[in-house]
């Protein structure tokens, strides 16, 4: 079992001043494709976030391919790929810079699915605008672009239907069932529901 587990997180204990999110969750999840599935405010995101690094539990460990990213030097990369759909901190620059500023994060980026990503999600029009004229739906295709493309052990999507038509959609799961055999990667997507047609291997309900 421990030889196939590509991601523990353990004892994760998370709150905010207001209100206790996570308290004291336990995975242990093989590669490929994992589901968090809940209702608004149950704590995807935030479980999201704690995985990438950005914020920082009270309590328990996170370790991926047998690194533990509380300890690691700058833990989100180029182990793991989170870009929030919700950020404006790429607002000025067009879709093109920021999908040509990854590959330097990323030794493992894959400039074939990327351009495989573009055209199944048809962004072509889009590449040349900035991201505060895009819309939520082609912000997030921009973004899971990327996400796809970075072959980054830990891939993290949240919420990735919203805005997207349903040719994006069937693409979406098109592109996520073809991650579904990677022994090398874990992508884990966040959403109220599971994804139609995606083989999804591990599925946590918050």
């Amino acid at each position: 079992m421990a030889e196939s587990v590509f991601l523990w997180v353990k004892g994760l204990r998370f709150a905010y001043p207001e209100c206790a999110v996570l308290d004291n969750l336990s995975l242990a999840w093989p590669p490929g494709l994992a589901l968090v599935r809940g209702d608004e405010s149950t704590g995807k995101t935030t479980l999201l976030r704690l995985l990438a690094g950005e914020l920082t539990a009270q309590a328990g460990s996170i370790t991926l391919q047998g690194v533990d990213l509380n300890l690691a030097a700058k833990p989100s990369a180029p182990r793991v790929f989170w870009a929030d759909p919700r950020s404006s901190e790429w607002d000025r620059l067009t879709a093109r810079g920021w999908l040509d500023s990854l590959p330097a994060r990323y030794p493992q980026w894959d400039a074939a699915a990327l351009v495989e990503h573009i055209n199944g999600f048809s962004l072509h029009e889009h590449l040349d605008k900035p991201f505060y004229a895009l819309s939520t739906g082609s912000k997030r295709k921009v973004l899971m672009a990327g996400a796809l493309a970075s072959n980054a052990p830990l891939t993290l999507i949240d919420e990735p239907v919203g805005g997207l038509d349903k040719p994006s959609i069937r693409y979406l799961a098109q592109a996520l069932a073809s991650q579904a055999a990677r022994p090398d990667r874990l992508t884990v997507v966040a959403h109220y529901e599971a994804l139609p047609d995606v083989p999804w291997g591990s599925v946590l309900d918050l």
